[in-house]
C-alpha cells in the first residue's frame, strides 16, 4: 500500500510511500491520494491535513518510467477536463489530475511537509497545499522542462498567484532547482526547518489550526482563496456573504469568552 493515513484527533497525516522511486507518482498512488483527501474532506472529525512523502522525498513528479511504457497515442485522455469546467464544486465532478488530488478544491486546509525533492508534478502537488514547510535541503523545480512534459496539475495557475508572473515564468522556463531558503524568500514556502523535522513542524501547525473555531477558519480561508480575479468591490461583497453567518454561529460566543478573561494579550493557550 503506497498511501496511508495516520490520525491524531482532528489532524490527519496523509503519507505517500514509494521511497524506491523518491515518491514518483504512478496511477495507483495518484488514485489512492485522491481518495484519501476526499475521505479527509468528508469526515466531520477531521479539520487539518498534513501531506508528507515518506523516505526523504516529497515527490519526484510523475513516474517517467511508467510514462515511457505507455503505448496510448493520447496518454492524457483520462485527465481531460470538460469544456464547461464541471459543476464548480470541490473538483470531484471532473477527472482527477495525473498527480491525484491536484484538482480538488477542498474546504479544509492541507499543509505540505517537504523533504528532498518536490519537483515537476511533485512541485505542483506542493503548490496545491495551503502552505509549505520545507527542510533545509529540500527543493522545488520544474524539472519536467527538460523532458517536454507540460505542467498539467495546476503549476501554471498556482505558481504565478504565489510569486507573481515574472518570477513564475522564470522558474517555469528555466526549470532550475529552487532550494528551501530561496523558496522562503520568494514566498514558495512559509517555514524552513532542520533536516527530518518537516512532518513534526507541519503537524504542530496543524494542531494549532485545528484547535480554533473551524467555521470561522474555513470561511476566512475560503474568502482568501476565492477572491482571485474579482474586483475589490466584488471581493468585499463575497467576503461579507461568505462570513456573516459565522459571526452569529461562533463570533458572539468567542467574544463572550474573551470578556470572561480568555486569550488576553494575544495568548492562544487558555490554560
Amino acid at each position: 500500500m503506497t498511501v496511508r493515513i495516520e490520525k491524531s484527533g482532528p489532524v490527519w497525516t496523509v503519507i505517500h510511500s514509494r521511497a524506491e522511486t523518491r515518491n514518483a507518482m504512478d496511477p495507483g498512488s495518484a488514485e489512492a491520494l485522491y481518495e484519501a483527501f476526499l475521505e479527509f474532506e468528508s469526515d466531520a472529525e477531521a479539520n487539518v491535513a498534513v501531506f508528507w512523502g515518506e523516505g526523504g522525498a516529497f515527490c519526484a513528479g510523475w513516474d517517467l518510467k511508467h510514462a515511457a511504457s505507455l503505448d496510448d497515442p493520447n496518454p492524457l485522455s483520462d485527465f481531460a477536463i470538460p469544456a464547461d469546467g464541471g459543476d464548480h464544486g470541490n473538483g470531484a465532478d471532473i477527472p482527477m489530475g495525473a498527480m491525484g488530488p491536484s484538482r480538488l478544491d477542498l474546504d479544509k486546509p492541507v499543509i505540505a511537509a517537504i523533504a528532498g525533492p518536490a519537483v515537476a508534478g511533485g512541485m505542483e502537488l506542493a503548490l496545491w497545499c495551503d502552505f509549505r514547510v520545507m527542510e533545509q535541503s529540500a527543493y522545488l523545480g520544474v524539472y519536467c522542462r527538460r523532458w517536454g512534459i507540460p505542467l498539467i496539475d495546476g503549476g501554471t495557475v498556482r505558481l504565478p498567484r504565489l510569486v507573481g508572473e515574472g518570477r513564475a515564468l522564470e522558474l517555469i522556463l528555466t526549470g532550475r532547482q529552487v532550494m528551501a531558503e530561496e523558496c522562503e524568500r520568494l514566498g514558495l514556502c512559509e517555514y524552513v526547518v532542520p533536516e527530518g523535522h518537516s512532518r513534526q513542524k507541519a503537524e504542530e501547525l496543524a494542531h494549532q489550526i485545528a484547535s480554533f473555531p473551524q467555521l470561522c477558519a474555513r470561511a476566512d480561508r475560503r474568502s482568501a482563496r476565492r477572491q482571485h480575479g474579482l474586483s475589490l468591490r466584488d471581493a468585499l461583497t463575497q467576503e461579507w456573504h461568505n462570513s456573516q453567518h459565522v459571526l452569529e454561529a461562533e463570533g458572539i460566543s468567542g467574544a463572550g469568552r474573551f470578556s470572561s478573561g480568555e486569550g488576553r494579550h494575544g495568548a492562544f493557550d487558555d490554560s
